[in-house]
């Protein structure tokens, strides 16, 4: 920064697509629109309106999954609409309720990493509340199971399948501690454990007479309903898949009516049912340069691999020309992230910086994992050590690409590390005793854009209201392409 032009681009709310500015970015919506290059209403903005709409409930998919006797809507429960949102879980009950559902069994996911870490109850008892009197009504409602999002069902790019069997085993075969509530569950875990925050919830059931309420059976109804794909496409398989599944053993495999709130993976056609259409989006950065025979390698560890390539593509899983593209996944460990907040950085840096003095590849894309991964334990020395990592990283990119001639581009999809710990707000107090509380969540502050050109050529333009999604034509600018029409502007100009 002291020697290379640098500006802040916005990475959350309208401007990655996201309902309002008060939305934090994730790294699905910020991958999306740097690779789309101009802003997508992403899946928490269509399942809103889907809902508002009443679009959601004219559906084929809803009519299929109302239809049943028992509906279960399993997904993680908070209001940090990064993966869902708590009032789209409302919304459901209440519709399927009016559509006279008999039984409805919700199989909650404790959030803690895109909100506060111990704020499950913010959520769980109230709606507790909500489902008691909907069965008063007449609609026999009520939590089923549930636990932390770390600790089961939302794994991704297979890191970690155990936690989808564990999921597994508790959403659909009943296995978990039994409790009264879903409250009692997790005031419980909060007692026996101070330091155990949601993410890591143990499993639990809700259990009336010694026997689970919500055990998923022959002839139920499934919606999962988060529409971010990355923590929804395991469960989804193992939810579809057929005797070939063999990821896990499921045990007893109920035959049932699933959906998603959105499709996850439409190369796959994951799942095959779903609720709200995902968004549409063509004419990405990579199809561009595979058109234009550009060729690409993208590398990252397995927590962000398929950030830099299925979700930079546009929710692609294929790639638009195996000649043209190469794709390297490094192995994540598995370990808490503040265990080794170094992750495989060092590794993926390597490949990277290889790649780059052997001018392998036209464009060059990685992603660093740390800052996320780590930051989201809400330990700092943990999150100062893995800053530390990266930043020796970015030194290792900067002298390749030095020696190289070659344009580096520092960025990042969102927030988070940059701030660790919540203070009192005004209306809002968090601190206790006067000390801050760790913060696990994504940060609304805008992102750093740093451009290193040792030809000299190129400076950063000079216009307001930046956000990540102007990255896209930045990059075909940068290959001597014309960006089309319904790009945002380029981020960078000819030096005068």
């Amino acid at each position: 920064m002291s020697s290379c032009p640098w500006r802040l681009l916005t990475a959350h709310g309208t401007a990655v697509g996201l309902p309002s500015d008060a939305d934090m970015g994730n790294s699905e919506v910020g991958h999306n629109a740097m690779g789309a290059g101009r802003i997508i209403q992403q899946g928490a903005s269509l399942v809103e309106a889907a809902i508002a709409s009443g679009a959601l409930f004219e559906g084929q998919a809803w009519k299929e999954l109302v239809a049943a006797p028992t509906l279960h809507l399993i997904g993680l429960v908070s209001d940090g609409g990064v993966h869902s949102h708590v009032d789209h879980l409302r919304a459901l009950v209440r519709e399927a309720a009016a559509a006279g559902v008999k039984r409805i069994r919700v199989h909650a996911l404790t959030d803690g990493r895109d909100v506060s870490a111990r704020s499950a109850l913010a959520w769980i008892e109230p709606l507790d509340a909500e489902f008691l009197q909907y069965t008063r009504e007449g609609s026999d409602v009520s939590f089923a199971s549930g636990g932390g999002r770390m600790h089961m069902t939302m794994d991704r790019y297979e890191a970690d399948w155990e936690m989808v069997a564990r999921g597994w085993r508790c959403h659909v075969l009943g296995e978990g501690r039994p409790f009264a509530t879903a409250s009692d569950a997790i005031r419980t875990a909060y007692a026996e454990d101070p330091k155990v925050d949601d993410q890591w919830l143990p499993a639990f059931v809700v259990a009336r007479g010694g026997e689970p309420v919500g055990r998923i059976e022959d002839g139920d109804a499934v919606c999962f309903f988060n529409y971010r794909g990355d923590r929804a496409m395991e469960i989804s398989r193992a939810f579809e898949g057929g005797p070939e599944f063999d990821a896990f053993d499921r045990g007893r495999t109920p035959r049932v009516i699933y959906a998603g709130m959105m499709q996850y993976d439409g190369d796959l056609g994951l799942p095959k049912r779903f609720l709200v259409q995902p968004p549409a989006i063509d004419h990405t950065v990579g199809e561009l340069f595979a058109a234009a025979g550009v060729s690409t390698f993208a590398v990252s560890e397995t927590q962000k691999f398929g950030h830099v390539t299925y979700f930079f593509n546009g929710n692609r899983s294929a790639r638009f020309d195996e000649q043209l593209e190469t794709y390297e996944e490094l192995p994540s460990d598995n370990v808490p992230f503040d265990q080794l907040p170094e992750m495989q950085a060092r590794a993926v840096t390597t490949r990277a910086a290889r790649a780059i003095r052997q001018h392998a590849a036209d464009h060059i894309r990685l992603n660093l994992a740390n800052g996320d991964m780590v930051g989201h334990t809400g330990n700092f020395a943990a999150t100062v050590r893995a800053v530390e990592c990266v930043d020796t990283c970015i030194g290792v990119l900067v002298e390749a690409c030095r020696d190289a001639g070659a344009i580096l581009l520092v960025t990042a999809d969102h927030g988070n590390a940059d701030e660790m710990f919540e203070l009192d707000k005004p209306g809002k107090k968090v601190m206790q005793d006067g000390v801050p509380k760790p913060r696990t969540s994504h940060s609304l502050n805008p992102v750093p854009f740093v451009l290193l050109d040792p030809t000299g050529r190129w400076t950063l333009a000079d216009f307001p209201g930046a956000g990540i999604a102007n990255i896209g034509a930045t990059l075909l600018v940068l290959r001597g392409l014309v960006p089309p029409a319904d790009y945002l502007p380029a981020l960078v100009r000819h030096v005068d």
